[in-house]
């Protein structure tokens, strides 16, 4: 009897959170740009009794994120994917991060739209940085929603020479999520299925240790003592929501996206220092 499979794209802390919640009894495929990455994930999986594999994906290459398809329907029908793969401000440049973040997750939402199961759901993790950029016009929201994967980055808002930096491209690049997840919500309906995202703060991870105590440690200190929380976030409390939107406790749910930042946005904008 073949098992439900369920995929998570970004072999990293806040990914096998999830995983861990919704996955038991399910094939899980860990895929990850670095082999070695999606390999530690597994082996902390397959050691705590999961089913689990390790696949080699770049999210950037449509065809790559085809072949993690293929496997994965081979093992079965596919119930869940999660998607937390992506790059940091301080990872890569203006064009690589939106060749992963932006375009890379418009192509996996268009995929996996094609061959989740009937009743099956999916989330994937943007970032609290779309929630900080300006409003777009109408216009520029429709077109970062609805334009064809290949044709997203001619978009003139997305041309380099209009990017002043590399965190201005990740907040366009997760704004853009969560418009292509209010739009694919609507094919993914024909399906049965369900599709929301996550905008998370500062979680701690790896990285985010190496952020927080590198050059721009004392931003992000300063975010966590003005924010209601008063402190990051841990991958588990991203995980509680997730489980919320991947289960039949969110069947309605769906093209949502879920800041959970501990307040530090509406601190952003609305606390004592911007009144």
């Amino acid at each position: 009897m073949q098992k439900n499979a369920v995929v998570l794209t970004g072999a990293g802390q806040i990914g096998m959170a999830i995983v861990r919640r919704v996955a038991y009894g399910s094939k899980i495929f860990v895929a990850d740009w670095k082999l070695e990455n999606a390999q530690a994930i597994t082996k902390t999986l397959v050691e705590a009794g999961f089913d689990a594999v390790a696949f080699k994906t770049d999210i950037s290459s449509r065809s790559s994120i085809i072949e993690l398809i293929e496997a994965a329907k081979h093992a079965g029908e596919i119930s869940m994917f999660i998607n937390a793969a992506g790059l940091s401000p301080s990872q890569s440049t203006k064009e690589h991060i939106l060749a992963v973040d932006l375009y890379g997750t418009a192509v996996l939402l268009e995929e996996f739209g094609k061959v989740i199961k009937q009743g099956g759901a999916a989330v994937t993790i943007s970032s609290q940085s779309g929630h900080r950029l300006p409003a777009l016009t109408e216009e520029a929201d429709r077109l970062l929603a609805t334009t064809p994967p290949e044709e997203l980055l001619k978009l003139d808002l997305l041309r380099s020479e209009n990017i002043r930096d590399t965190l201005h491209a990740y907040q366009l690049a997760k704004r853009c999520n969560v418009k292509r997840v209010m739009a694919e919500s609507v094919k993914w309906g024909e399906r049965g299925a369900r599709v929301n995202s996550i905008s998370p703060g500062i979680i701690i991870t790896p990285l985010a240790l190496d952020e927080i105590n590198g050059p721009r440690g004392d931003f992000y200190k300063n975010m966590f003592a003005k924010s209601p929380a008063g402190r990051a976030g841990m991958a588990d409390e991203v995980a509680n929501v997730a489980e919320l939107l991947l289960s039949e406790k969110g069947a309605f749910i769906t093209g949502a996206d879920f800041l959970i930042d501990g307040g530090a946005t509406a601190a952003y904008f609305y606390g004592q220092d911007n009144r």
